[in-house]
């Protein structure tokens, strides 16, 4: 069985290279962004809008920062993507952290102490 690639994946994989190569090329100055890795983007079925998932080592106050910075740039973002994509609606661009990354590190720790008290027991 094949599954279909959706357009709003395609759009998403263009839009989350697009913003990454945007972070990466310094284009967004906003000195509340800090070091933020876009994770993945979320599109509705409509392309209208685009949910930007990013990661972030630091503390919790910078990855609010981080995201507020990132979501008051959404307009300029918005605007460079109509500029780089070829697409009849660009989409709304909303920023979220992307905790799936700290709580599948969590259930790693989890899953390692679990393990630690096994071996532990058998000794």
């Amino acid at each position: 069985m094949v599954h279909a690639y959706k357009r709003s994946d395609r759009v998403g994989d263009l839009i989350r290279q697009e913003v990454a190569s945007m972070l990466l090329h310094g284009d967004l100055s906003d000195p509340r962004i800090g070091f933020v890795t876009i994770t993945h983007v979320k599109m509705t079925p409509d392309l209208r809008d685009a949910k930007v998932y990013f990661s972030q080592i630091g503390t919790e106050e910078e990855k609010k920062e981080s995201c507020k910075g990132l979501n008051s740039a959404s307009g300029y973002i918005r605007r460079a993507l109509g500029k780089g994509l070829r697409l009849r609606n660009v989409p709304k661009v909303t920023f979220f952290y992307d905790e799936t990354l700290e709580y599948s590190d969590h259930i790693g720790q989890v899953l390692h102490g679990i393990n630690d008290e096994e071996f532990d027991g058998e000794k």
